[in-house]
């Protein structure tokens, strides 16, 4: 019995009942987002500026972001109101991969790309190693595909910066198992179980919920 105001609980494990009745359990949600440049990773903004809140047209049920993309940063952003998968997702133990397609000013050279892929110095610390390619030129720029396990703050960004690169764009296309494709921006749609179970298996959780 709950006898303290502010005490919370956790519908997925606690049951909860009102003068002994229970309350209706609230179903859980994933969604899988194209955010856009230009939308904050939040489900409000005292600036006034667009949130991914925003563009769950016709969603009711409160689901929140898991992990964040930066305001300028576009891409794949699973949000969820399951807080056991998504606190599985942003843990650094679980070492679920993110992969990024990323357009900057500069061609890494072979050193280069050995030190993103060995690990830079960057703001908290030195960066885990993670994958990373040249997909393009064209001139002075070039297309990169980055792989992290972290998901520090602002991190592809800073491991590019630390090895000369400036960052033009960046768009995450995978999760995990989970990928962008061809979803447009500003579109989302709900996972589909077997990409939830894949999902959840990369998180170590197999077992369905």
């Amino acid at each position: 019995m709950v006898k303290e105001l502010g005490t919370k609980a956790d519908p997925r494990r606690d049951r909860i009942t009102v003068s002994g009745r229970p309350l209706p359990a609230t179903p859980a949600l994933y969604l899988l987002l194209h955010k856009p440049a230009g939308v904050v990773t939040t489900l409000s903004d005292p600036e006034g500026r667009t949130t991914v809140r925003d563009l769950l047209h016709g969603v009711r049920v409160r689901v929140f972001p898991v992990g964040r993309l930066d305001y300028h940063s576009a891409g794949l952003l699973l949000l969820t109101n399951d807080g056991e998968l998504a606190q599985r997702l942003m843990h650094p133990r679980y070492g679920v991969p993110k992969t990024y397609h990323v357009k900057v000013k500069g061609v890494p050279d072979q050193a280069a790309l050995e030190r993103l892929r060995a690990g830079v110095h960057i703001a908290g610390g030195r960066t885990a190693p993670a994958q990373a390619r040249v997909l393009d030129e064209h001139g002075e720029k070039a297309w990169l595909e980055i792989t992290v396990r972290e998901g520090r703050k602002r991190e592809v960004r800073q491991m590019c910066e630390r090895v000369g690169l400036s960052v033009e764009k960046l768009t995450r296309i995978q999760l995990g198992p989970l990928q962008l494709g061809k979803l447009a921006p500003g579109a989302f749609r709900p996972l589909t179980e077997r990409e939830l179970a894949a999902l959840r298996a990369a998180a170590g959780l197999a077992r369905n919920p």
